[in-house]
């Protein structure tokens, strides 16, 4: 992830198995990314659901890809601290257990709306890797023999006290003191073909190099890719320049610094979290006009909680999406309120703008000092406010809001 530029336990009573024989073969099969995977049943699909590509972390959102864990229950987390021979500790697996919980778990109760628990299991002791902390050449963009290395190392060191068969996610955390660790590295590591271990296949670790304290929302950000979620900021290529130019601080997947950090709507269709009866769909030409509830007001169960998405179909593989976002909950620090649209493409790959936020102030900014990108902090609509998108031609009006925080607009489809 970019920075900015300016209760359970582990069981250790067990006595150390054997690995798979693929170790050996480490890193011929780790990679960034996976292919597309099997397709399974998502949510009801609606005519202007997306497909699915092969683009890394598709947003389409026709089927689910199977080798990824769906967040719609409760999935089990063990996180296991690694020392080093070159470092003593500074901080207990305490206290950074304490850097990322229960925030993390918090942050995805309120926008799941209570569907789905990430329930953390920390290892109370350290875990000793066999190599000094510089070894292994710990960076952001890691020579792959080495990430190898390392991966190889920690699982072998934690399988003496670690039954990795009951987990459903992986943290494997650094000791953020140790010379060779280096925060940047923080990040998903895939592999081409499941790693067994403990008669069960890992597909994909969490490596965590963070500071102590670490950056806001960041475990939240890599659990996202966890659940096929895509990055959605823009990486210069030589490093230099701004990040957050496609989505700004909306969606935590765009920044973890974001003031605006509730998942987009599409994410929250795309993980289980809305059902069809919140989504609206427009894929028809002419004026049509709807009804939406805040995105992260809480849903009553017994009535549906309301509209919370409108699609709008612009192609095979794209579309507009509205919602509205206010100051609540995830979003509690939100520098403007009102109705956000957003372009989606589901052929277009993490890291390559699947989705950009279309800035309903495109003269102006907001929150200078606090935002990521302040040129996107004021893209909501307004009452009385209108955009039009110069790909599609369609065009959003927010056209009011009633008491109880729902909004009224109007869309046009040439």
């Amino acid at each position: 992830m970019p920075r900015p530029q300016t209760p359970g336990r582990v069981d250790r009573s067990r006595l150390p198995r054997s690995l798979a024989a693929g170790f050996t073969s480490l890193t011929a099969v780790i990679a960034t990314s996976l292919a597309a995977g099997p397709a399974s049943a998502a949510s009801p699909v609606n005519p202007c659901a997306l497909r699915r590509t092969g683009a890394h972390h598709s947003e389409g959102v026709d089927t689910w890809n199977a080798s990824y864990h769906r967040p719609h229950r409760r999935l089990e987390a063990a996180m296991v601290f690694l020392s080093f021979p070159d470092a003593v500790p500074q901080a207990t697996p305490a206290e950074l257990t304490a850097d990322y919980f229960p925030d993390t778990s918090s942050f995805f109760e309120r926008a799941s709306y209570g569907r789905f628990t990430l329930r953390p299991h920390p290892q109370r002791g350290w875990v000793r890797m066999p190599k000094s902390s510089t070894a292994y050449g710990i960076k952001r963009d890691w020579e792959p023999r080495r990430r190898a290395a390392y991966l190889r190392d920690a699982v072998h060191a934690a399988d003496r006290s670690v039954d990795f068969s009951r987990y459903d996610v992986v943290y494997f955390v650094a000791d953020p003191d140790a010379p060779g660790v280096d925060s940047d590295a923080t990040k998903v590591v895939n592999f081409d073909r499941p790693m067994r271990v403990d008669g069960t296949e890992l597909r994909r670790i969490v490596t965590v190099f963070e500071q102590h304290p670490p950056d806001r929302n960041v475990l939240a950000h890599e659990t996202g890719h966890v659940f096929d979620l895509p990055d959605l900021y823009h990486r210069p290529k030589d490093g230099k320049g701004d990040w957050d130019t496609y989505v700004g601080d909306w969606d935590l997947m765009g920044s973890q610094f974001g003031l605006a950090p509730e998942p987009f709507g599409w994410h929250k269709w795309k993980l289980g979290w809305l059902d069809r009866s919140q989504i609206g769909c427009v894929d028809r030409a002419g004026r049509s006009v709807h009804s939406l509830e805040p995105l992260s007001a809480p849903v009553d169960r017994r009535t549906g909680g309301g509209r919370r998405l409108l699609v709008v179909r612009t192609a095979t593989e794209a579309a507009i999406a509205v919602e509205v976002r206010e100051a609540r909950g995830n979003d509690a620090e939100v520098c403007s309120q009102g109705v956000l649209v957003y372009r989606v493409r589901s052929s277009t790959a993490s890291g390559g703008g699947p989705i950009e936020v279309l800035d309903g102030h495109p003269h102006s900014g907001a929150c200078w000092t606090s935002s990521v990108y302040p040129q996107l902090a004021d893209a909501p609509l307004g009452v009385g406010e209108r955009l039009t998108d110069r790909d599609s031609g369609v065009s959003v009006e927010a056209l009011g809001t009633d008491g109880s925080g729902r909004w009224t607009v109007r869309v046009t489809l040439p």
